[in-house]
């Protein structure tokens, strides 16, 4: 179980552990590799592993139109990292006070003092401090002041391309979920409440859950097959997706709705995990609602077919 601190303030016991330093955003295969790495430092040196994250993203903190960039949430991340065998997670808030601490200050305040830090894995165009002044080869040559050692592994090359978050979003960006899925080595998953809609779908006939996606990426608009869990539920239930703007509705903002198969029940307010099993069709408008059942039913039967 992974322990999650929202500050560097932690307990005895993680002082003096393995650090990673990253978003760590969807915790893709690049990642995996690299914490594999970090396992066999932990069993080599009988330390704890812990990373260090920070909230918002200091991407999206400095660029305030950036709304939709995530690939995971929190909860998300916490259960990925569990599986990884991490001890512990710590989330600081970035904001502007943090954003201007001098990189010396960051290496000896909190790697130094704060975690008291043996190893510290970082990627090799890792910046931090004020105006991003700090970096890899700062951190290595204050190695002997802080007593420290800086592991800076290669990145996974898959494809002739280096495996990154950035990758999988312009892959869900261009509707080449299969990739992304690859590259994550799991289905691409959205977590979110069921919230109350127009019940556009429900008066054509095909009822649907509607789930606000936040800050996530926003995919390739289309329909998707999907496979949906329910919070505290191992029972998977299938179904097919429109994400998008609805253009036969003439809607503004984007939506996820997820039409389940074989399901009647109440899920407003729920939180569903929505995993996205293939890329269908891209949005289209129709004339009008009888067109769209047309194809819906198309749709739907690609769908059930989807393993």
């Amino acid at each position: 179980m992974v322990i999650h601190y929202t500050n560097f303030n932690i307990k005895k016991i993680h002082k003096g552990s393995i650090i990673l330093i990253g978003n760590f955003d969807g915790l893709h295969i690049g990642h995996q590799k690299l914490f594999q790495l970090a396992q066999s430092y932990k069993k080599k040196f009988n330390l704890k592993i812990g990373v260090v994250n920070f909230d918002p993203m200091p991407k999206m903190f400095f660029n305030k139109k950036l709304k939709n960039f995530k690939l995971s949430n929190i909860d998300q991340k916490i259960k990925l990292l569990s599986n990884l065998k991490v001890d512990f997670l710590i989330t600081k808030k970035f904001n502007k006070k943090f954003s201007k601490i001098k990189a010396l200050n960051f290496i000896n305040q909190i790697l130094n003092k704060k975690l008291n830090s043996k190893f510290i894995f970082v990627s090799n165009n890792f910046r931090f401090g004020n105006k991003r002044e700090g970096d890899v080869n700062l951190l290595i040559k204050n190695e002997k002041l802080f007593d420290y050692k800086v592991i800076k592994p290669e990145p996974l090359i898959k494809g002739k391309k280096i495996v990154s978050s950035s990758l999988i979003r312009n892959l869900l960006e261009n509707g080449f979920l299969d990739k992304a899925n690859n590259l994550l080595n799991r289905n691409w998953t959205i977590q979110g409440i069921v919230k109350e809609g127009r019940k556009v779908g429900k008066k054509i006939g095909f009822p649907t859950c509607n789930i606000d996606i936040k800050d996530y990426i926003i995919p390739k608009p289309g329909v998707y097959a999907v496979k949906v869990l329910r919070k505290n539920s191992t029972k998977y239930l299938k179904g097919i997706a429109n994400l998008g703007y609805r253009p036969t509705f003439n809607q503004k903002k984007i939506l996820l709705e997820v039409h389940l198969f074989n399901f009647s029940g109440n899920l407003y307010n729920k939180l569903l995990s929505v995993e996205f099993l293939k890329f269908i069709r891209k949005e289209k408008k129709f004339k009008n609602a009888d067109q769209l059942k047309v194809q819906i039913k198309k749709d739907l039967n690609i769908a059930k077919n989807t393993k």
